[in-house]
């Protein structure tokens, strides 16, 4: 069963002659609808991401037109684009050639310095020694074979005085949904490795870089994946596919349901406390901010 497929039968409509994407563009166009992606947007905003006011990646990792700046990993491209509107010279590497090319025409309406796209899914990265003052790492270590050398490498492309910017799953989220989610999440490509918060800063230290910060963001999407997987599981049908498929829309009722709920919620500024009680509790990823040492040496 396809996520597609998952949602018409969620939703009622196996019999509904429109195509899935029609379905879609009529539901997510009605009065008051709250699309789940626009929802996590603002609760990363408010969880200190995309700081236009400061022009802030992540709170503490800033981004001006001086930084030349490696994004792993790069996906949509979010984190590239957002460093391309500040002048920043942009280095963009995704195993996925179609997501190279798709943001490499994006990139062209940006004031970046120089934008670089490569295809690459293996080590050495096809960057320079100590040629980058910012390095970014999002949700990649749990996919990659050799998670120590991955951040060697890492470590190499970086000058000394860089920022780091990594973030992986939260150990506590990923283990809730080992016991929902179908098997494949969990095999490659997708989440084969699962890191205990101090774990995941020893192993920052040990590729020789400095902890700057620690933080932790997202419980509204590990909700959202509970709620998914729940729903899926009680159709007793195998979801297949990539993990990335499933927060693409078109998306559950009781999914949009949560998201309109989290949306009301998280608008009160009363409401500012408690999001950031439950993003420490059960957030879906942690994060890391870490400078490569200006005389080599990390230190504990």
């Amino acid at each position: 069963m396809t996520p597609a497929e998952l949602f018409r039968r969620l939703a009622g409509l196996e019999g509904d002659p429109r195509t899935t994407a029609d379905i879609w563009r009529d539901m997510s166009s009605a009065p008051g609808f709250v699309d789940s992606r626009n929802c996590g947007f603002m609760d990363a905003v408010q969880s200190g991401w995309y700081q236009n006011d400061s022009d802030e990646l992540f709170r503490g990792f800033p981004i001006s037109a001086d930084d030349s700046v490696l994004d792993v990993g790069c996906g949509a491209g979010g984190a590239t684009l957002f460093c391309a509107r500040r002048g920043a010279h942009v280095v963009f590497i995704d195993a996925v050639a179609e997501k190279i090319e798709a943001l490499r025409a994006r990139l062209a309406d940006t004031p970046a310095r120089r934008a670089e796209g490569h295809v690459c899914a293996s080590l050495p990265l096809p960057v320079a020694s100590e040629s980058m003052t910012r390095v970014i790492a999002m949700e990649v270590l749990e996919h990659v074979p050799d998670p120590a050398a991955f951040l060697a490498e890492l470590q190499r492309v970086g000058e000394p005085g860089a920022l780091y910017l990594l973030v992986v799953p939260d150990e506590l989220a990923e283990q809730m949904q080992q016991g929902l989610a179908p098997e494949y999440y969990f095999r490659e490509p997708n989440h084969i490795h699962v890191f205990g918060r101090e774990q995941f800063v020893r192993m920052v230290a040990e590729a020789g870089l400095e902890v700057v910060q620690r933080d932790s963001y997202g419980f509204f999407w590990t909700f959202w994946m509970l709620l998914y997987w729940t729903q899926a599981r009680s159709l007793g049908d195998a979801l297949d596919g990539e993990s990335h498929d499933v927060v693409q829309p078109p998306y559950p009722p009781l999914l949009n349901d949560w998201a309109k709920l989290w949306y009301q919620v998280i608008k009160l500024p009363e409401a500012a406390p408690m999001k950031q009680a439950l993003d420490q509790l059960l957030p879906k990823s942690q994060v890391i901010v870490a400078r490569k040492p200006r005389d080599g040496k990390a230190t504990a």
